[in-house]
């Protein structure tokens, strides 16, 4: 199985699930069906966009722990404002 086909698998098993419990199909007490369930899917979007950004955070954070890249990209920078500086333009 690729890696689209288990991504496609668990949205529609998470969407058959959500939408079971949506629509009452799976009975649940009534403060949970009625004040949790519809904004399960606002609450696991804004859950995943936390969890990116700590990705993110988590990434910059850690940069400097990858000599190589760091040592790599300062060299593209440097090559990239005498590039800039030929052609006239002011980067510092």
């Amino acid at each position: 199985m690729t890696r689209a086909q288990q991504t496609i698998s668990l949205a529609l098993l998470v969407t058959s699930l959500y939408l079971s419990l949506y629509l009452g199909l799976i009975p649940l007490p009534a403060v949970v069906q009625e004040d949790i369930i519809p904004v399960l899917p606002f609450w696991s979007l804004v859950t995943f966009g936390a969890w990116l950004l700590f990705r993110l955070g988590w990434g910059m954070l850690t940069f400097r722990d990858t000599p190589e890249a760091y040592a790599e990209l300062m060299d593209e920078i440097k090559l990239a404002k005498a590039d800039l500086r030929v052609k006239g333009v002011d980067v510092d």
